[in-house]
């Protein structure tokens, strides 16, 4: 019985952290788009630079 009275604070904190995090990830902009990244995949991909190699001869 004394463990419930430590787990239902430890759920109940939890649970509002992950509500907080939502909360923010929702108002931060994440699921504003929902239909493009889906579509991103099926977009052919950017060639590589070769930049940082030396030229091969």
């Amino acid at each position: 019985m004394i463990v419930i009275y430590l787990l239902m604070p430890i759920a109940v904190l939890m649970a509002a952290g992950f509500i907080v995090a939502f909360v923010r990830s929702v108002k931060g902009g994440q699921y504003d788009d929902l239909a493009s990244p889906p579509l991103k995949m099926l977009l052919p991909d950017e060639p590589v630079s070769r930049a940082g190699k030396k030229d091969e001869k």
